[in-house]
C-alpha cells in the first residue's frame, strides 16, 4: 500500500462517528429526499430517545454499537411518514346515510382508534382531522400522544363552522328534531366566537363549509352557503390565533371568496374556474383535492346506506373535479396530499397517489404533496422530511417510487418517532 492510501484510510478510519447510546439508527439502501428528487444511496438516520431526528448521514461512516438501536432495512427505499390533510377519523364509509343513527354517540369516538391504527400502518404518520363531533379528535390526538393508542400525529379541527341548514349542519331530519349543529354560525361576530370556542377546547386548524357538500341532504353541491364578511372574520381571528383555516368549498363562488378571504387551503375545489385558479395561484393558496375517493363512491352505490341524491352528487362533481385538478396542476397552483378518508376506507388513503400521476402530476410532485408540501401547508417543520430537527417519521419499501407510485400502496415497513409500528419488529 503507497503513502496516498495510508493516508486515505485513516481519514476515513477518522470520519467513523458512534451514535450516542440510547439512539436509534436506521439504515437502507436508499433514502428518498423529497425537496429534490434524488436519491441518497447508503443513509443512516439517527434518532435521539426523543424521537427526533439528529443526523443523517452515511451508513458507510458511522460505527454502531451494541447500546444502539440498529433498524438495518436491507433492499428498501426510505422516504418521510405521509402526511393526509384531509382525513375524519371518526367516520365509516360502511356506515352511510341514515344507517349512522342506528349507533350510540360513544361509538363513533371508539372507531377513531381502529381507523388511526390503519392509517398509520398505511404509512400516514401524520393526518389532518378535518371534523369530528364531540371533540373527538381531540381525545383521540392525546390517547396516541399518550402512547395509549397506536396512530398518526393528529392536528384536529373538532366541530366544522358553518351557515344554518348548510354542509356542516345537522340536516336530513324533519323540524321535530330541530337539531343544529354546534359549529353554525349566523352572523360575522358569531364566527370569530365560534373560533375562539373550538380552539378553547383543542382544535388546531379551523375547518369550514363555504359550499354544499355531496354529502349533506338538501343543498346544492357548488351553492355558496357563507358569506365573504363570514369567511374573512373566520380567517383573521384563527390567524391571529395561531391557526390555519381549510375551506370545503366545491363551487366556483365559494372558492373564490375564500380566496379572498385569505383562507389557507381549499378543500375539494371541484368546481374552480380557470380565473379561480389563477386567483389561487396569486395568493399563494393551497388546493387540496380528494380525487380518489370517486372510485370508491360510485363502486359501492347506496349499498353502505348513501342516499340516492348523495350519489347523483357525486356523479355530477366526480369527473369534473378531477378536470379540475388536472388544470390546477398544469397552472401551478400549490398542492397538497388529501384523501377524505371516512369517505372511503382508512388505510387505503396511498391509492390517491396513483390517481394524481394520472391526472397531471409527476410521481415527485405526488410525493411532495404529501411530505414537504404538507408540512409547509402545516406551517410544521417537524414532519414531512428527512432532516435533523424533524421526528424520525419513516416509511420504507421495495423498489423505485419514482417509477411506479403504486409501490406507495404497500409499505413494507413504518417507524413513527425512531419506534417501528408496522414491520421491522414492531410491537403489535
Amino acid at each position: 500500500m503507497n503513502l496516498k492510501r495510508v493516508l486515505l484510510a485513516a481519514a476515513a478510519a477518522l470520519s467513523i462517528a458512534a451514535p450516542a447510546a440510547g439512539t436509534t439508527v436506521v439504515t437502507a439502501d436508499r433514502l428518498l429526499d423529497v425537496r429534490t428528487g434524488r436519491y441518497v444511496e447508503h443513509p443512516a438516520i439517527v434518532i435521539d430517545d426523543a424521537g427526533r431526528i439528529t443526523a443523517v448521514t452515511d451508513a458507510r461512516t458511522i460505527r454502531v454499537s451494541g447500546e444502539v438501536k440498529h433498524i438495518d432495512l436491507p433492499g428498501e427505499t426510505l422516504l418521510p411518514g405521509f402526511i393526509d390533510m384531509h382525513v375524519h377519523m371518526n367516520s365509516l364509509p360502511e356506515i352511510g346515510g341514515y344507517q349512522s343513527y342506528k349507533y350510540t354517540d360513544s361509538f363513533w369516538a371508539a372507531i377513531g382508534a381502529f381507523n388511526a391504527k390503519r392509517d398509520i400502518d398505511a404509512g400516514f404518520t401524520t393526518v389532518r382531522n378535518v371534523g369530528s363531533p364531540d371533540f373527538d379528535d381531540v381525545g383521540l390526538k392525546q390517547a396516541i400522544d399518550g402512547g395509549w393508542i397506536v396512530g398518526p400525529r393528529i392536528v384536529p379541527a373538532t366541530y366544522l363552522l358553518g351557515a344554518t341548514g348548510g354542509h356542516c349542519d345537522d340536516g336530513g331530519l324533519p323540524p321535530y328534531y330541530d337539531k343544529q349543529g354546534p359549529g353554525i354560525v349566523t352572523s360575522v361576530d358569531q364566527a370569530r366566537e365560534k373560533v375562539r370556542w373550538v380552539h378553547k377546547y383543542g382544535a388546531e386548524v379551523i375547518k369550514i363549509c363555504a359550499t354544499g357538500g355531496v354529502f349533506s341532504l338538501g343543498d346544492t353541491v357548488g351553492a355558496q352557503q357563507l358569506s365573504l364578511e363570514e369567511m374573512k372574520a373566520i380567517a383573521d381571528e384563527a390567524h391571529r390565533l395561531g391557526l390555519k383555516v381549510a375551506a370545503h368549498a366545491h363551487g366556483d363562488s365559494g372558492i373564490r371568496d375564500a380566496i379572498l378571504a385569505g383562507i389557507d387551503t381549499i378543500e375539494h375545489a371541484s368546481l374552480a374556474s380557470d380565473a379561480t385558479i389563477q386567483l389561487a395561484k396569486q395568493h399563494g393558496t393551497w388546493f387540496d383535492m380528494d380525487i380518489y375517493n370517486d372510485d370508491y363512491i360510485l363502486a359501492t352505490g347506496t349499498s353502505n346506506g348513501t342516499e340516492q341524491e348523495s350519489l347523483d352528487k357525486e356523479r355530477m362533481v366526480g369527473l369534473k373535479q378531477r378536470q379540475t385538478f388536472q388544470r390546477a396542476v398544469k397552472a401551478g397552483v400549490k398542492m397538497i396530499f388529501g384523501t377524505d378518508a371516512g369517505v372511503y376506507p382508512h388505510g387505503q388513503n396511498a391509492r390517491q397517489f396513483a390517481k394524481m400521476v394520472q391526472w397531471g402530476m409527476t410521481p415527485l410532485q405526488a410525493i411532495q404533496a404529501a411530505t414537504s408540501s404538507a408540512s409547509e401547508a402545516l406551517d410544521r417543520s417537524d414532519v414531512g422530511i428527512v432532516e435533523a430537527g424533524r421526528y424520525g417519521d419513516l416509511v420504507a419499501v421495495k423498489g423505485d417510487p419514482l417509477r411506479d407510485v403504486k409501490l406507495l400502496e404497500h409499505v413494507d415497513v413504518v417507524i413513527k418517532g425512531g419506534v417501528p409500528v408496522k414491520g421491522a419488529g414492531a410491537l403489535q
